[in-house]
């Protein structure tokens, strides 16, 4: 029982390095902020050195803990391989599943939704999160994402393409006009995305811009962080935005937005899934790709454009 503790110390140690937070730990793992800590100074205790430097607002690893962080991530990265080879061996997909997936505006989940109805004995650990995460260090099993494959330790597969545009509500362009030409949108409400990751602005994809090419700033009527809360805006009629055509694809069909400048957005891309190519694809992993690769543009913009494709309906 001894050594099952110790374990579940480690445990408790990773978690809290990765969130630099007893209490955001905590909420993972299923316990107190005051159970972690806890936890961790026994750890400390037992291993004779301090793990963490602490303050009123985070926590942080000392030089001992970085190290005692990595060598930790190879042994449960040898327990997760030990756990994956049985499942291989019984040649039946199941466990836990960590994916990484962007915030967009619910993409995903009708997918994901048949996933788990077709894969019931696997567990979907999901984390939803537009910043650029490491596929490795943070321990996912794959990663679903709109950008191209930038890391020689990873392998990708596109899911399907999908491209900017920009929409407004019918009430708004009948109130401000429709813009004929990128340089008209200095005369109009203009809603912002803001990256998480970098705290930049996405810049509009346009083409045949005076604006872009001088330097000049479109107006910042509202700058956000958040897809769901511009497209809410938009609906809203406070003014143009840029985003996903699959995250309008409703909402443009039934005439709630309409699409403005077609022919001068100029962004295009594939969403991929990603994963480590450095380890064994493990059954639980090679179905979520085969599943996703097969399925997930259905619920893309261009999947409307197939009839043969055949779509996998979610759960009613």
């Amino acid at each position: 029982m001894e050594n099952f503790s110790a374990l579940g110390g480690l445990e408790v140690f990773v978690q809290t390095a990765r969130t630099r937070s007893f209490s955001e730990a905590g909420r993972d793992l299923g316990i107190s902020a005051s159970a972690v800590s806890k936890s961790v100074s026994r750890l400390e205790e037992r291993v004779g050195v301090r793990l963490f430097q602490r303050s009123t607002r985070s926590v942080r690893l000392t030089s001992e803990g970085e190290m005692f962080l990595e060598r930790c991530g190879r042994i449960f990265g040898e327990i997760q391989a030990a756990e994956d080879e049985l499942s291989a061996m019984a040649h039946h997909p199941r466990g836990r599943l960590r994916v990484g997936l962007p915030l967009s505006a619910g993409l995903p989940l009708p997918v994901l939704s048949a996933f788990m109805e077709r894969h019931p004995e696997i567990e979907l650990d999901l984390d939803f999160t537009d910043r650029l995460v490491d596929v490795i260090d943070e321990g996912f099993d794959v990663v679903i994402r709109g950008s191209a494959l930038r890391d020689s330790r990873l392998v990708s597969r596109p899911l399907g393409p999908y491209r900017a545009c920009l929409v407004a509500a019918p009430a708004y362009l009948k109130r401000k006009g429709i813009p004929a030409k990128p340089d008209d949108l200095l005369n109009h409400a203009c809603l912002h995305y803001r990256w998480a990751s970098t705290g930049k602005l996405y810049q509009w994809p346009l083409k045949h811009s005076t604006f872009a090419a001088t330097g000049s700033s479109l107006p910042l009527t509202m700058v956000c962080n958040s897809l769901d809360a511009m497209l809410y805006m938009a609906l809203a009629g406070h003014g143009i935005t840029c985003v996903p055509n699959f995250s309008v694809k409703n909402a443009v069909a039934d005439g709630r937005l309409k699409t403005v400048l077609d022919t001068y957005v100029a962004d295009s891309n594939n969403i991929h899934i990603i994963w480590p190519s450095n380890r064994k694809m493990t059954p639980k992993v090679r179905v979520f790709v085969d599943f996703m690769h097969a399925h997930f543009c259905d619920y893309l913009v261009t999947a409307t454009d197939d009839p043969k494709r055949k779509k996998v309906r979610p759960p009613a």
